[in-house]
């Protein structure tokens, strides 16, 4: 009994599933010579557990199968056996709001080869606290985002669609941002559209109607349910080019992501956003999203053992 409560323990910040077997979070490390390390080749997605569910878990998968796939990725784990490892890391840190992350790397190639054919693919996966782009108190006034000049990486380059990690021009941007005094930035395409955020699609409400960027984007999770709340809540939602100076002038705008739902902006290029609070419509969207948590359409249980 004093074994078991030490190694729960041990898992208290987090666990993780590292080339076969669980680890605490602490302890989980990725091979140097990884092309998933050396050249940001791997493909990942991310969950997350409210309140000891998993919410739309199997939307996850599905996008991180397709991206897999387009990468010509593969594992020796099926559907069933990732959900089983996804859920033994949350029930192996106790946690009962998680952040929960499942990584395909290209993986060890044979020494000396450059064929990413010849690499055999890796599984990683990992549950931690939950993750917050914006904590609640700082959502309830809203984020002040700035409008970049940096341009995000075009979609004829890399697939915005199949979730990575080439994030520089989205960290370039946030440095921006914070010496233009913002929260978090948003990037533009060439045309001076705006597309996506570090880790969040983009709404913006003008006149009672909701707009988001269609091209350059991640599809996400929460921006899919936005889509369905938007369609029963009789909201007209349309996705198309967004000019850079549509956020400038609009009413409401909020953002979306897996780490922390709807979170409102209330500032661009430090100009206020309508009355300068959280708008009725975000507000609206938002209590309906968390809503839906309690939901056994969307709500899968962890079962804590």
């Amino acid at each position: 009994m004093e074994e078991a409560v030490v190694d729960r323990a041990a898992y208290a910040d987090g666990a993780a599933f590292v080339e076969g077997r669980f680890v605490p979070i602490g302890e989980a490390r990725v091979p140097i010579l990884d092309w998933g390390f050396l050249r940001s080749d791997a493909t990942y997605d991310v969950a997350h557990v409210w309140r000891g569910s998993f919410f739309r878990v199997e939307d996850h998968l599905d996008r991180f199968e397709r991206g897999m796939a387009r990468l010509h990725m593969s594992l020796p784990y099926g559907r069933e056996q990732m959900r089983e490892i996804l859920t033994e890391c949350v029930r192996l840190s106790g946690l009962r709001d998680a952040y929960v992350e499942v990584v395909c790397t290209r993986g060890v190639p044979p020494p000396g080869s450059r064929d990413p054919r010849e690499c055999e693919n890796s599984l990683f996966a990992f549950a931690v606290p939950f993750v917050w782009i914006a904590d609640p108190e700082k959502q309830e006034r809203g984020l002040g985002a700035t409008i970049s000049r940096v341009q995000r990486i075009q979609p004829e380059a890399v697939d915005p669609t199949v979730k990575n990690y080439h994030w520089l021009d989205l960290t370039v941007g946030l440095y921006e941002a914070y010496e233009r005094g913002g929260d978090t930035v948003i990037l533009t395409d060439g045309e001076g559209n705006v597309v996506e955020g570090p880790g969040f699609n983009v709404f913006v409400v003008k006149g009672g109607e909701v707009f988001t960027p269609d091209l350059g984007v991640l599809e996400g999770i929460t921006r899919k349910t936005i889509f369905e709340l938007a369609a029963g809540e009789e909201i007209t939602l349309q996705a198309r080019k967004v000019p850079a100076g549509e956020v400038r002038e609009a009413d409401e705008v909020f953002i979306t992501s897996t780490a922390g739902g709807i979170i409102p902006v209330t500032a661009v290029d430090g100009r206020r956003v309508g009355d300068g609070a959280p708008g009725p419509l975000t507000r609206r969207v938002r209590d309906a999203y968390w809503e839906l948590h309690r939901d056994p359409r969307f709500a899968t249980p962890v079962d804590y053992g």
